[in-house]
């Protein structure tokens, strides 16, 4: 019966994870693909090309570790899982969805500002740096608000009594 609040926090942290990985990937390939066109012209261009097409990539380590989290939280890396009721599982999976969703969108963006930056090294060589504190920005901001979403949701978690109390995290 309570298999299924098992699987919906799977699944969340599943999406966490995946969905930020499959963000990254798209990213990198934006980036890569503006970085591949400037490195034809110009190869000496490589290190900063690859420092810009990195930066998108970030997004998935960050879904890795609220995976890793959600995990933990959930007693599942050291083998004390507990069964979780349905609203249990519906909460883990809301608490790794800004996650999911912020990794998957900002990653995309970083991608398309990371292309645009290769852009800018290619045309001004010497302000290319102006083009990773761009990336950072997008980075930040985006973070920022999924970041803000999950702390809610968690402290949602911790005023909810009983078991998901005891299970997402009860300062232990």
């Amino acid at each position: 019966e309570n298999i299924g609040g098992l699987a919906m926090a799977l699944l969340g942290s599943g999406l966490a994870v995946g969905l930020s990985c499959v963000g990254s990937a798209r990213g990198t390939g934006i980036a890569g693909e503006a970085g591949a066109g400037l490195l034809s012209q110009d190869p000496s261009k490589s290190g900063k090309v690859m420092v810009l097409q990195l930066l998108p990539g970030t997004q998935g380590l960050y879904g890795l570790v609220v995976w890793f989290f959600a995990l933990i939280r959930m007693g599942m890396m050291n083998g004390t899982a507990v069964d979780l009721s349905l609203v249990e599982g519906f909460r883990f999976f809301a608490a790794c969805l800004p996650m999911a969703l912020g990794g998957l969108l900002s990653a995309i963006a970083q991608g398309r500002v990371a292309a645009s930056s290769i852009n800018i090294l290619a045309k001004k060589p010497d302000d290319w740096s102006k083009g990773i504190i761009l990336c950072g920005i997008v980075t930040f901001l985006l973070k920022l608000q999924g970041t803000a979403v999950g702390d809610d949701t968690q402290i949602l978690l911790h005023i909810l009594g009983g078991h998901a109390k005891a299970v997402v995290g009860n300062g232990d």
